[in-house]
C-alpha cells in the first residue's frame, strides 16, 4: 500500500494508549510518557503513530504527526469490509468479519479505533491472542491492508469476475 498525503483529506484523530514509564533519579522519579495514536479520514484512508515525550500533550502531538506520515487506504464497500479476514502481528491476532448494515462496530479498544478512523461502519471482530494495544492495532492495520475487492481477485486470478463472487 502506497502512502497517501495527509494535507489533502480533513483527518480526524483518536488516542488508543497512554504509557508512562519511570526513572528513579537523585531526586525522585522522572516521568516520560508514550501515546499511540490513530488519524483516519473516515472514507477510508487510516494511519496510527506512536510518539514519547516528557509531557503527555507533547506526545499526542508527536504521535499525530506520525500517525499523518503513516497513512494507507483502505477498501469498504457498502460499510463494511468485502470479505472476512485474519491478520497476525507478533502475540496479537485478529479477526475481521463483514457485518450486514445496521450491526455497528463490534470491537474495542485499538481494534475499534482503526475501524472508526476508516470509516468502516458494520463489522464483526475478535481479538485472539495478546491484548496489547500496540500490536494489536498493528494486526488491525495489517488486516485492512490485506482485504481485497472482488476485481483485483478477478483480475490476479485471470477469471471472470462473475466466477469470483457466486464462490
Amino acid at each position: 500500500m502506497a502512502a497517501i498525503k495527509s494535507s489533502e483529506m480533513e483527518l480526524y484523530n483518536k488516542l488508543v494508549y497512554v504509557g508512562r514509564t519511570a526513572k528513579v533519579v537523585k531526586g525522585g522519579r522522572r516521568f516520560n510518557f508514550s501515546a499511540l495514536v490513530v488519524v483516519g479520514d473516515k472514507q477510508g484512508h487510516v494511519g496510527y503513530g506512536l510518539g514519547k515525550a516528557s509531557e503527555v500533550v507533547d506526545a499526542v502531538s508527536k504521535a499525530t504527526d506520525a500517525a499523518k506520515k503513516n497513512i494507507t487506504s483502505v477498501i469498504i464497500q457498502n460499510g463494511t469490509i468485502p470479505h472476512e479476514v485474519v491478520a497476525k502481528f507478533r502475540a496479537a491476532k485478529v479477526m475481521l468479519k463483514p457485518a450486514s448494515p445496521g450491526t455497528g462496530v463490534i470491537a474495542a479498544g485499538a481494534i475499534r479505533a482503526v475501524l472508526e478512523m476508516a470509516g468502516v461502519e458494520n463489522v464483526l471482530t475478535k481479538s485472539l491472542g495478546s491484548a496489547n494495544p500496540h500490536n494489536t492495532l498493528k494486526a488491525t492495520v495489517k488486516a485492512l491492508a490485506s482485504v481485497e475487492d472482488a476485481a483485483s481477485v478477478a483480475a490476479r486470478r485471470k477469471i471472470p469476475i462473475e466466477k469470483v463472487i457466486k464462490g
